[in-house]
């Protein structure tokens, strides 16, 4: 049985709700009342805002993720003489994440188009602070498709 009858409202107007006060206990509040079936407990308008945002930022992981590996895909790529197991290291670490991450999340493939888009202009920029290089050194618009960045024989010469 849950110990709060009403997560969403309090007794005294001016004291905050548990989903602001404490955030883990809400949590636990509302997989309780879920649970045994206590629809009138769910604080519904939280749940949903939280629901919608883990699945922001599954596509947040996508893009981030895909934006270090094609940093290092173009510093692979422009500077030649660096490179590094570590640098091959994190090419090999972000192509097994972004795969595992797509095969939790097959629903995230439509996706992908937007977002090397977006990685790229952050993967640029990382190359071009990690480099020192100039920014006209690297591409305007994004070299790789998503699956050959993705391929793990792809290294650009």
């Amino acid at each position: 049985m849950l110990a709060i009858s009403s997560p969403t409202r309090s007794s005294e107007s001016s004291e905050p709700k548990l989903y602001d006060r404490d955030f883990h206990a809400w949590t636990e509040t509302m997989a309780e009342a879920l649970r045994s079936r206590h629809w009138s407990d769910l604080d519904i308008e939280n749940l949903v805002e939280e629901i919608e945002s883990l699945g922001r930022r599954e596509r947040q992981e996508l893009g981030n993720r895909l934006g270090v590996l094609i940093g290092h895909l173009l510093k692979w790529e422009y500077q030649p003489a660096q490179r590094s197991n570590s640098w091959r290291a994190t090419l090999r670490e972000q192509r097994r994440r972004i795969q595992k991450l797509l095969l939790e999340s097959p629903s995230l493939k439509p996706y992908v188009s937007a977002a090397i888009v977006e990685a790229y202009l952050d993967g640029r920029d990382l190359a071009i602070q990690e480099t020192n290089l100039p920014d006209e050194t690297f591409p305007i618009d994004c070299p790789y498709d998503f699956e050959t960045a993705i391929d793990a024989e792809f290294f650009p010469d």
